[in-house]
């Protein structure tokens, strides 16, 4: 028993200089930052075959499909099958829910949320949740895809190395960037999708510093994938024509048809979900009551299940008249958000290139028999058509060019898709200001429009920058008595204390003493900003607005509850310790 005790004892220093070691060599190395993100798109490319195998062995299992056949595209599916899976799929997510919420567990943080307000921080564990949460939603055939469980998973994965060996802020939002790039480039094998989803969407920015690890994650992802089985959502398109000069105005009228499209989407989700809030169902019964409604859609069309990939493949194949095909956008539609907002798992990744592309066809086809002129090939439009609206709902045009890119090799085609995505992304900013996933966050109460690290400026609380034990005096004394007790030079303020030891407003000593004569009135004649102060928790972003709404030189920090003074702070200093942190955030992103 000593024997073994003294052999643990003795392991336990070589690990710990072993994670030392390697954390330093991390720390100070780049090429070994490239490396162990290269690492991070080993295990998750393996993730993504997994989650994808399982879902598709399940919808053979469940729906009785062809072993080639996808969910989305069978002619029928047995409606038993479909409400039954849903609903008991449903009913599973529910009680998971329920059990979160009775044990106030935290919800979980996704890879947008962790690096604009977390530093990279995610929880592996609750990520695996999540994973198998998707997972059992698109397998039951819920209107999700597997996309956002991916890239849960592969950033958790990141986050998780980054905090075991605790890794510098950027370098943790590094490595959750290269999961998330490994996953989504694994998920369409498409290297420079992944890589620019990790810039635009999960990192907020694209750097230098950045480009390496990412880059890394992405293609090491994609090469694991195709050798275990290929890419799970390639997008396979006909030959396209060239694109013309007077085909970009119509691509322009594509990308303003996302833009109300999506906008609409995120607009219903948010009204949904808070209805849905507003009533006193259980989480399980709200989850089944969704299943059984996408089971309804089923019945119409098994288009509406699952991501839509093979719904996509059979819309751009087959001549559907422009009636159907705008049933089918609008049945998506609704399904993925009946999906969502009664507690399914999963992402509008690809069920935004579904709709986009249908939508896309509509609007080709309907210029072709309209203005033939100008209309350019009806293939054109549906890669526009995925490409905008997945900017509107998904963030990321240069993530949806390179998408259209990799799969069409058409740099011309290319070309006028980008510009299209640059519309739409200006025109939902304009309009909107959000995608789905910062939309989401935002009925949270979070003020976050894009991944860009705004994390320190929550960190960067009253309380950390506050000067203690503020000079105070009583505020029932007049003024010549005030002076006396506080001459020239002893104090810039002095904080004003109501008979209960109260906050009563601040007095500026130089003032108090110009009126030093007056014998009516007393002290509170001269008391500022009496119903504004600050508190502790109070961030200095905040604390910034209120010193340019007020015009204020300084103000008094306060106990919430008591309404005691605790401190006080200076605006000038408060604004040149923002502007350090602000400095050091860009430097960090920037790998100044």
């Amino acid at each position: 028993m000593s024997s073994d005790a003294e052999t643990l004892e003795g392991k336990r220093p070589v690990a710990g200089k072993f994670v030392r070691s390697l954390r330093a060599l991390l720390r100070s190395n780049e090429p070994a930052l490239v490396a162990a993100s290269a690492l991070i798109g080993v295990v998750a490319a393996v993730s993504v075959t997994l989650m994808t195998k399982t879902a598709m062995f399940m919808h053979v299992l469940i729906f009785d499909l062809p072993f080639d056949e996808r969910l989305s595209a069978a002619d029928y599916v047995p409606p038993l099958a479909a409400f039954a899976s849903l609903m008991l799929g449903g009913l599973s997510l529910g009680l998971m829910e329920t059990y979160r919420l009775r044990k106030k567990l935290p919800g979980p943080v996704d890879p947008v949320e962790a690096n604009a307000l977390r530093g990279g921080q995610m929880s592996l564990r609750d990520s695996l949740v999540v994973g198998l949460q998707t997972l059992i939603s698109n397998s039951c055939g819920a209107s999700v895809g597997l996309e956002a469980g991916y890239a849960q998973v592969g950033s958790s994965l990141g986050s998780a190395l980054g905090q075991k060996l605790r890794l510098r802020r950027g370098d943790l939002r590094l490595l959750v960037g290269a999961g998330a790039a490994a996953a989504i480039g694994s998920a369409f094998g498409a290297p420079l999708t992944g890589a620019f989803y990790a810039f635009e969407v999960v990192l907020g920015s694209y750097s230098i510093a950045a480009a390496g690890p990412v880059f890394a994650g992405s293609i090491v992802g994609v090469l694991v994938t195709r050798f275990i089985s290929g890419a799970p959502y390639q997008i396979d398109t006909p030959p396209v024509q060239p694109l013309t000069l007077l085909g970009y105005p119509a691509l322009f009228g594509v990308a303003a048809c996302a833009v109300v499209i999506g906008v609409t989407a995120m607009r219903l989700a948010g009204a949904s979900e808070r209805a849905l809030q507003a009533t006193s169902a259980p989480a399980w019964a709200k989850a089944v009551i969704g299943g059984a409604a996408v089971a309804s859609l089923a019945t119409i069309t098994p288009q509406v299940l699952g991501a839509g990939h093979g719904a996509l493949g059979l819309n751009i194949s087959t001549d559907f008249p422009l009636t159907v095909l705008a049933s089918f956008l609008a049945l998506k539609m609704v399904a993925s958000l009946i999906s969502l907002s009664t507690g399914f798992r999963g992402g509008l990744f690809f069920a935004s290139l579904f709709m986009g592309a249908t939508m896309g066809k509509i609007y080709g086809l309907a210029l072709a028999a309209w203005l033939p002129a100008i209309a350019p090939d009806p293939t054109v439009c549906i890669l526009a058509g995925m490409a905008t609206l997945g900017v509107v709902i998904v963030g990321g045009p240069l993530t949806m060019s390179f998408l259209v890119l990799e799969n069409t090799s058409d740099y011309s085609v290319t070309a006028g898709v980008f510009a299209a995505s640059i519309l739409a992304s200006l025109m939902v900013r304009a309009t909107f200001g959000f995608s789905f996933s910062t939309w989401r966050l935002h009925l949270r109460g979070e003020n976050v429009r894009s991944a860009s690290d705004i994390g320190w400026m929550n960190e960067l609380k009253i309380g950390k920058l506050m000067r203690y034990n503020p000079p105070t005096a009583p505020a029932g004394l007049d003024i010549a008595e005030f002076c006396a007790r506080h001459p020239l030079g002893s104090a810039q303020f002095v904080v004003l204390l109501d008979e209960a030891g109260r906050y009563a407003g601040m007095v500026n000593v130089a003032e108090a003493h110009v009126h030093a004569h007056r014998s009516e009135g007393g002290i509170t004649s001269l008391a500022r900003q009496k119903e504004v102060w600050l508190v502790p928790q109070m961030n200095a972003k905040t604390a910034m607005t209120l010193f340019d709404q007020t015009e204020a030189d300084q103000l008094t920090v306060l106990d919430p509850e008591t309404k005691a003074p605790l401190g006080v702070l200076n605006e000038a200093y408060l604004a040149r310790r923002y502007a350090e942190q602000a400095d050091a955030a860009f430097r960090s992103a920037f790998g100044m």
